[in-house]
């Protein structure tokens, strides 16, 4: 079985894909047919490589506002590519370049008059309250 790394274009950028068995498999990942078929933003190449949140999302934005092809608000369409590039990248994304991709979800908010998101905190549920 040998292994190998591939090369797959998305957004105008070419990605390093995971090592995969050349077995056959009898089904193909739902995220290689979205990237080959889907009618999604045609975006500026090399969007997501760029070194600054705030050119990602005005390059975002300018490609969402423009798109006739979109299906939902401007919003909703440059928030879900930079989603589907995060999720599709997976652990192979630096930690670096993950945290400026989340910055630039916060940068599309703000271009949108949505404002950023909040951060959560880590703790989860009501805190236990101590007797005493």
């Amino acid at each position: 079985m040998k292994r190998h790394v591939g090369i797959a274009e998305f957004g105008g950028i070419f990605m390093a894909t995971k090592a995969k068995s050349t077995k056959k498999r009898g089904t193909r990942k739902w995220s290689a047919r979205v990237t080959q078929t889907s009618d999604a933003l045609t975006l500026d190449r090399g969007v997501f490589t760029r070194g600054d949140p705030k050119s990602i999302a005005r390059s975002l934005k300018r490609s969402a506002d423009k798109s006739k092809r979109r299906k939902s608000t401007p919003l909703q369409s440059a928030m879900s590519m930079l989603n589907f590039y995060i999720n599709r990248a997976g652990k192979d994304l630096p930690a670096r370049q993950k945290q400026k991709l989340n910055r630039a979800k916060d940068e599309l908010r703000t271009l949108y008059g949505r404002g950023a998101k909040k951060k959560s905190s880590k703790r989860r549920g009501r805190a236990k309250k101590h007797p005493g």
